[in-house]
């Protein structure tokens, strides 16, 4: 897979590296990949495609009932893994599995989930830095420009509960959508969270942990 730079997106992600809404800060990050499969990516691919492929037809079985509770094919499911190993790259998420990933009901209900989030941020975004055009208004308008969101689908990460890699210290909400454009071979990730400042303080403060990537990825495995 092959990172894909867009100025839109850059700009997004300058605004949304940090966030300060009084006591908590918003981060979030967009990026945009290939999903031309070659090199690492390629082995990668071949690997989870063994691994899930025998347990992938009772998986596809379930959805047949459940059409919206897992990603629609092993091909799509290694795209989300993928894009997060690029997105961390220190990290290894090919253990990741059908049921850590949902696909939701259309593009405006994520659209929905993610406006109501980001709400605070967008005062940020026009009463200190003086935009005219709204924040929420921005980021659909580059998601769009980059993706053609008509003809994506939407997938979210459902971290199972006891390992929830974004449950760290002073998290108060997360969340993390892929929109994945099968016509032009194209995945968008966007991912958001708001953290407790004094609670984030605190925990640094034992543990020197309060990175947006480290925190990220507390409690899945290292590559080796």
């Amino acid at each position: 897979m092959k990172f894909l730079e867009y100025t839109p997106l850059a700009r997004m992600n300058a605004f949304l590296a940090s966030v300060n809404i009084g006591g908590c800060l918003v981060q979030g990050v967009l990026e945009a990949y290939s999903c031309k499969v070659a090199g690492i990516d390629k082995k990668l691919s071949r690997s989870l495609e063994q691994e899930v492929s025998a347990m992938f037809h009772f998986t596809y079985n379930i959805m047949c009932e459940y059409p919206c509770s897992c990603v629609s094919s092993r091909r799509t499911l290694i795209y989300l893994i993928l894009t997060l190993n690029h997105m961390y790259p220190d990290y290894d998420f090919s253990m990741l599995r059908p049921h850590h990933f949902s696909k939701e009901h259309g593009i405006l209900v994520a659209k929905q989930k993610i406006d109501q989030y980001l709400v605070e941020a967008s005062k940020i975004w026009s009463t200190e830095l003086g935009e005219d055009i709204p924040l929420i208004e921005c980021i659909w308008t580059a998601i769009d420009e980059v993706m053609n969101l008509e003809d994506c689908d939407v997938y979210s990460y459902v971290p199972d509960a006891e390992a929830d890699p974004f449950a760290n210290v002073g998290s108060i909400w997360s969340f993390n959508y892929f929109f994945y454009n099968k016509k032009m071979k194209r995945i968008l990730y966007f991912s958001s969270r708001c953290l407790s400042k004094m609670a984030s303080e605190e925990s640094s403060s034992d543990d020197g942990t309060n990175e947006w990537g480290l925190d990220f990825v507390e409690g899945m495995d290292l590559e080796d």
